[in-house]
């Protein structure tokens, strides 16, 4: 078992800051959540791993300030495992990598088939890692030693990982390849927030009509606002199931909605006036949502034959070819290109179809400078070719 020193004071952060600042070589750095128990992305541990720097589980609602941490490893390279995750949550905390090493990512570009972290750490070094406690309640306080030795494993093996998948990226010819991906991902912005985030409730499909719209919007920021001050996962409180059949039910009083048998949660009883109230108010508003809203979003791919026939051809023509690009650089379609960026090229591809214009499409749409040089000529090709073969309409494309 490796060793490790639990901070829970800033004083002795400072002293642990010292020791990885002392340290030799990359930093290996990984995030413990309580997603779906609270209602914030906050960390809840921050583990921390650096030769001869030593391991070290820092407890941030505990610590506070972590620019001592910031400062004392701000200028190395950050190993992490699926970083996409852990940036946000890093990133609240003021803790900003220069560089990064995604042993995930880079997994997925050498072509393994499993890219979890035990399973890279068995692929790489032979050891097995328990992951009993990958879905806890990082929330809790104290927490069980059982958890922050499962905590300090997921850091305490990563530069030796990474190292070797710095090898088997290098034996790949995929060393430029992986360092664009890590550096997209960690200057990647942060997705602009929903402009009605409440039409995401599961279940929204079956309301008809804009004043239960209505309801079910109220009845979701009336979760929302309480899920937020409690700091609990909204679903934990109300379930979306909850809300839809609120809505559905359209109950005449209080005493109707608490015999609601499908309204359930751990607060659809001890808040039921907070839920009253906001029904009552979907009701009065006089601000109807409409019942559908314009999006930026393609239709689904099955529809493109009747709606964009060019576009449909257009696709059918490009996948196979992407598909098959990507299985000779071995790694996943996804990651050579977006199926995103494919769909959307294909809808509308620029006026004059080549190499570069397709390239320059591409990077407008994000894609990095390796993915463009492997797919913009394959790409050009098939739209090309599409116009001189039958779209294949039996083949679906999406």
């Amino acid at each position: 078992m490796a060793e490790f020193e639990v901070i829970a004071d800033l004083q002795s952060a400072e002293r642990a800051c010292e020791q990885l600042a002392a340290g030799d070589g990359p930093v290996a750095v990984d995030v413990e959540r309580a997603s779906g128990f609270r209602y914030s992305q906050r960390a809840y541990l921050i583990q921390v791993y650096r030769r001869d720097g030593g391991l070290h589980l820092f407890d941030p609602p505990a610590v506070g300030d972590f620019s001592a941490l910031q400062a004392a490893i701000g200028d190395e390279e950050w190993v992490l495992h699926a970083a996409s995750q852990d940036l946000p949550s890093l990133h609240e905390l003021g803790l900003y990598p220069p560089l990064i090493f995604d042993t995930e990512l880079a997994s997925r570009l050498l072509g393994k088939e499993r890219v979890g972290l035990g399973a890279v750490v068995e692929d790489t070094l032979g050891i097995t890692l328990a992951k009993a406690h990958s879905a806890a309640d990082w929330s809790t306080r104290p927490l069980p030693d059982a958890w922050l030795e499962y905590a300090a494993l997921d850091v305490d093996h990563l530069v030796d990982v990474r190292d070797i998948l710095v090898a088997e990226l290098e034996a790949q010819g995929k060393t430029e390849i992986a360092y664009q991906e890590f550096e997209a991902v960690r200057l990647r912005e942060p997705k602009p927030p929903r402009e009605d985030p409440w039409r995401r409730l599961s279940g929204l499909h079956s309301v008809r009509g804009r004043k239960n719209l209505a309801v079910a919007r109220a009845l979701w920021q009336a979760r929302e606002s309480f899920a937020q001050f409690e700091d609990t996962a909204p679903g934990r409180l109300l379930p979306d199931r909850s809300i839809i059949a609120a809505v559905r039910a359209e109950p005449e009083s209080r005493q109707a909605l608490a015999g609601i048998k499908e309204f359930t949660g751990r607060a659809s009883r001890s808040q039921l006036p907070r839920w009253w109230s906001a029904i009552q108010a979907g009701r009065a508003s006089t601000d109807l949502p409409p019942e559908r809203v314009s999006s930026d979003a393609l239709p689904p791919p099955r529809a493109w034959v009747d709606r964009n026939p060019a576009a449909d051809a257009r696709l059918k023509a490009a996948k196979p070819v992407i598909e098959a690009t990507a299985t000779a650089m071995a790694m996943p379609t996804e990651n050579l290109l977006s199926p995103e960026l494919l769909r959307r090229t294909s809808w509308a591809p620029p006026a004059t179809v080549d190499a570069a214009s397709i390239g320059e499409a591409l990077a407008t749409l994000g894609a990095r400078p390796w993915q463009i040089d492997a797919t913009s000529q394959p790409i050009a090709d098939a739209f090309v070719a599409s116009l001189q073969a039958p779209a294949e309409t039996e083949e679906d494309a999406s």
